[in-house]
């Protein structure tokens, strides 16, 4: 029985968007200054990336951060902590799987991707899409990407569910990797998960009209 439980975890599993903290890395896309004044709701993909931020410094998931031609567009929002960040990674390749990436992701024996950042339709799309290519399990924040033109949004997000990603909220994917209200960093992302429900009931990028 138990060998059948993994089997139906590891292989078959995978399919439905079954995640494990253990095998995760998180990826922040180029959430720049240059932008604040320019992407749709960029606030509120910055209190998405702030949340995601602590849980990764909580949880011990390694970050990966982007910045693209930084040199032109700036830095990562200030108020975004990537302090702890496994990779800072600066690129003009819009993807993220830049050769640093795709080797750190070799490293350390990841998975499964949580993606979120700018834009939806251009550097998150082309991420997400070359990720599924290399057979990693995607997790895209619905909460958490943005585009200049919020219509891109969703024709970016429906490209990638249909590609084969998972579309979710960054409550829902925090609380999935927690699994366990007995596990040991509950009580923590508990109240970080409270602490942001004030912001999640204001965030443009999920309540739309």
């Amino acid at each position: 029985m138990a060998s059948r439980v993994a089997a139906a975890v590891t292989g078959r599993g995978r399919g439905l968007g079954l995640i494990q903290a253990r095998s995760t890395v998180f990826f922040l896309c180029d959430i720049q200054e240059k932008f604040r004044d320019k992407i749709h709701a960029f606030e509120s993909m910055v209190q998405v990336a702030q949340k995601m931020s602590r849980v990764s410094k909580t949880m011990e998931i390694p970050l990966v951060v982007t910045e693209q031609y930084p040199k032109g567009l700036g830095h990562t929002a200030d108020e975004i902590d990537i302090g702890h960040a496994a990779l800072v990674e600066s690129k003009t390749k819009f993807s993220m799987v830049t050769d640093g990436v795709a080797q750190m992701l070799r490293d350390t024996g990841a998975r499964s991707v949580v993606l979120y950042g700018a834009e939806s339709h251009v550097c998150v799309l082309q991420t997400c899409l070359e990720l599924l290519d290399a057979q990693y399990d995607v997790h895209v924040l619905a909460d958490g990407v943005s585009s200049i033109n919020a219509p891109e949004i969703d024709i970016a997000l429906g490209r990638m569910g249909r590609a084969g990603a998972h579309i979710t909220s960054s409550e829902s994917i925090i609380l999935q990797l927690v699994g366990d209200s007995a596990a040991p960093h509950f009580k923590a992302i508990s109240a970080l998960v409270k602490e942001y429900q004030a912001a999640a009931r204001q965030n443009k990028l999920l309540f739309r009209d």
